[in-house]
């Protein structure tokens, strides 16, 4: 049988108005290794993609509050398999809210890739 694995990143982190001093580029990267680590803990591969062993691919943004809440999201790249793409709301509905943005920035908008493999 083959083992599962779930693979995520983040792919890029575009922001309005980002600090640039190298304290920030260290919180920041801080916070991105924390959204990895709460997303990897929080997405769940669906039980009838495993049996039907179904993999995917797909990309989302998310746009972020100083606070963590995930004000609101948007599949920009589906799986193109249901039962995969089904699964991406309920995703983001656990992920919120994430950590905290750092120090002085206000909103986040960053696209998250996803990926459900069998392995």
């Amino acid at each position: 049988m083959k083992k599962l694995s779930i693979v995520a990143a983040v792919l890029a982190m575009v922001t309005i108005g980002m600090q640039t001093s190298p304290a920030f580029a260290d919180d920041m990267n801080d916070w991105k290794k924390a959204v990895v680590q709460k997303l990897v803990k929080t997405q769940k591969y669906p039980r009838a993609a495993q049996v039907r062993e179904i993999e995917g691919k797909a990309k989302i943004r998310l746009i972020v509050a100083a606070d963590g809440a995930i004000t609101a999201h948007e599949i920009v790249e589906a799986t193109g398999q249901d039962v995969l793409d089904n699964e991406i709301p309920k995703l983001v509905a656990k992920l919120s809210p994430l950590p905290a943005l750092p120090a002085g920035q206000s909103d986040l908008s960053f696209i998250l890739p996803l990926e459900w493999s069998l392995r």
